[in-house]
């Protein structure tokens, strides 16, 4: 199964156009066997399948990347760490701070930060509309977090003068667009393709007005 998942990965990221040092491949790999670990003991994610992990976990986090905007990012509501701990795994010159409320998720997320050597990863254990950093983020970004108009409300604030916030989606959400609340527009809607999933994915890039 090892050299199946070393193989999954090594073609997703061909696909995806990214050619990391090996040590980062092995960090993501590490990633997978972390999360296998606790999700044995914590219900942290559905996905439990190591393929699916790949798949649906890190490739479809990793195809963002070209889409990061400036050097601070904040991942709100990152559950098991998805889309940021790949992220930084994958861009180590930027700094990643993962937002999550649920006490297993924030720990699970601050363990493998830790066992996979990512010092450019610091996890708020808060809720995104409550949480108040020193200093907002160049880049907001969200995987699963509702509509956009909800996105807006909860994490809005985080964002820095010209700060996008970057809502990874399937379709493009044209209901939820018109939707947006005043004083925010959608600069771009990014098609995205993630290696081994048939299935539609774009990333909107909100900015305000």
């Amino acid at each position: 199964m090892a050299g199946t998942i070393d193989a999954r990965l090594a073609a997703g990221l061909s696909g995806l156009g990214l050619a990391l040092a090996p040590g980062q491949v092995e960090a993501l790999l590490g990633l997978v066997r972390e999360l296998a670990d606790w999700s044995a003991r914590f219900n942290l994610t559905a996905i439990r399948d190591p393929a699916e992990v790949v798949d649906k976990h890190l490739l479809d986090s990793l195809a963002v990347l070209p889409h990061l905007k400036g050097l601070t990012i904040a991942d709100i509501g990152t559950g098991a760490g998805f889309p940021g701990l790949p992220l930084a795994i994958a861009d180590p010159d930027r700094r990643f701070t993962l937002v999550e409320s649920t006490g297993k998720k924030a720990n699970f997320v601050r363990h493998a930060a830790k066992v996979l050597a990512l010092p450019n990863v610091e996890v708020a254990q808060a809720r995104a509309e409550s949480y108040r950093p020193a200093r907002p983020f160049d880049s907001v970004i969200a995987r699963a977090l509702g509509p956009l108009a909800e996105f807006v409300r909860v994490a809005g604030h985080l964002a820095g003068r010209g700060g996008r916030l970057l809502a990874m989606k399937g379709k493009v959400p044209e209901a939820e667009i018109e939707a947006l609340p005043a004083g925010w527009k959608v600069v771009a809607v990014h098609p995205v393709a993630v290696p081994g999933l048939d299935a539609e994915r774009c990333l909107v890039e909100i900015g305000k007005v």
